[in-house]
């Protein structure tokens, strides 16, 4: 992951946004990392095949253990060249070896689709990787066509520190940095057109968005949008403005018909601000996904993105600041941080297949409750039961109008209800509780709970997860 540029000029507007978990999804991926005491590759491999709709993964490495364990899956596994090992590529002879170590053994058992050649490389600034970058790439091409496989193309995931925005702020206006873009973009996008092989880019919202303007980075409203002066285009999120300066930038080399891949993207469920919740990391990647299925951008419309969201478990073995281990779509046990739709069947999680709850009442056998803070506002409230009720896989019709659990006189008490299924569906963790600062953890059941029809809660029992 890399850091974005800054954040491009903003227009006021105001407007709303609808979604609702896809019907059905296909072709999305995940990164799979691995810094945490996470599950054999073999459990991951069998957990996503058998219980998600994800059809492809990209490893950080090679690692055989992975790569042997998604054998006859048929979920595609993009691959990655270590960093360090580059400018041995960039021999010929090394590259043959390299394909015969890490490609030939498992292929086509496993399913490679993508070898990508290093991550951000530009990024790390080391000139000696820049330069040798290319010739790695077109010598790990050559040393497969010389081992006759033909269906692994090669490519190299870029952060998007390699476009230098304007001061406008028009995404059609978008360039790669100078030195950068005939000197090294150039030349491997005309690789790219050669080979059939995709530019392979890292936007990343979450770096570099404007804290004044969280919801313009997570897809919210209301939000500040942008207005591109040159097309009249107007953009109500920052993923489409970052995808489409990395459209216009290769555009403006010639290279504007090469296939973009989004090699990763996200939002942390957790973090040391406001703007991180299971909520936003949910609202967040729905649209990603949205998008993965063929809704494009203003410059792209109706393009359909090959995309690979990262990431697939929270690692808690990943140094730096609290988002780096809150980037995951599940825990290490397979049960989701949050729902975006990729679980067959809503199961809650991989390990014992169980179906997620319907709406898991207050819990009647002791344990913790998840309630809304007496400073929440009406606003909050009423924000946190359309994304529980719409988005959170809950079913609300208890609470609703003539429901066994319906309250209308009082939106406190029905969003502390709501908020707490969601809390006991999600394994009652303190992220699953968070709700952009207004949700607080109780140790007794609430006593404005009792109205509500005993019957109900008694046949639900326990809910603890």
């Amino acid at each position: 992951m890399a850091k974005a540029p800054p954040s491009i000029s903003l227009l006021l507007l105001s407007a709303a946004v609808f979604l609702t978990l896809p019907a059905a999804i296909s072709s999305i991926g995940v990164n799979y990392g691995t810094l945490g005491n996470l599950p054999p590759p073999t459990q991951v491999a069998n957990f996503l095949k058998t219980q998600t709709s994800i059809d492809s993964v990209k490893i950080f490495n090679v690692n055989p253990d992975i790569i042997r364990a998604f054998a006859g899956t048929g979920i595609s596994v993009v691959v990655t060249v270590p960093n360090g090992d580059i400018p041995a590529l960039a021999n010929g002879v090394q590259a043959r070896r390299w394909v015969a170590a890490n490609i030939q053994p498992f292929h086509p058992q496993t399913k490679i689709k993508y070898i990508s050649v290093g991550n951000e490389i530009l990024l790390s600034g080391d000139d000696n990787m820049i330069k040798n970058l290319l010739p790695a790439m077109k010598n790990l091409n050559a040393a497969l066509f010389h081992a006759g496989v033909k269906d692994i193309k090669v490519t190299t995931a870029h952060s998007l520190n390699i476009i230098a925005y304007e001061l406008n702020g028009a995404p059609s206006s978008g360039r790669f940095r100078p030195g950068w873009d005939k000197g090294v973009l150039a030349p491997i996008l005309a690789f790219h057109r050669q080979t059939k092989s995709p530019f392979v880019v890292n936007p990343y919202p979450y770096f570099g968005f404007d804290p004044k303007n969280v919801n313009f980075a997570i897809f919210r409203s209301p939000y500040k949008a942008v207005r591109d002066p040159l097309t009249g285009k107007v953009y109500t999120n920052m993923y489409d403005t970052l995808m489409d300066s990395t459209y216009s930038a290769m555009k403006a080399l010639g290279y504007g018909d090469v296939d973009i891949v989004v090699g990763e993207t996200g939002w942390p469920s957790a973090c040391d601000a406001s703007w991180c919740s299971p909520e936003n990391a949910a609202w967040f990647n729905l649209n990603i996904i949205k998008r993965a299925q063929g809704q494009g951008t203003p410059l792209m419309p109706d393009r359909r993105f090959e995309t690979y969201i990262f990431g697939l478990f929270n690692e808690e073995g990943k140094p730096g600041p609290t988002a780096e281990r809150n980037w995951g779509l599940f825990w290490p046990d397979f049960s989701p941080v949050y729902d975006v739709g990729l679980l067959r069947n809503k199961q809650a999680g991989g390990g014992g297949g169980r179906p997620a709850p319907a709406l898991p009442a207050p819990s009647v056998g002791g344990g913790k409750w998840c309630v809304a803070k007496s400073e929440a506002t009406d606003g909050q409230l009423q924000g946190n039961i359309d994304w529980v009720c719409n988005q959170g896989g809950v079913d609300c019709k208890p609470i609703q109008t003539g429901g066994s659990c319906s309250n209308p006189n009082s939106l406190r008490t029905q969003a502390s209800f709501v908020m707490n299924a969601y809390f006991q569906k999600n394994g009652r963790t303190d992220q699953s509780c968070y709700f952009s600062g207004s949700g607080v953890i109780v140790g007794e059941q609430p006593k404005q709970w009792w109205f509500l029809d005993q019957s109900y809660i008694g046949r639900l029992g326990d809910t603890n997860i």
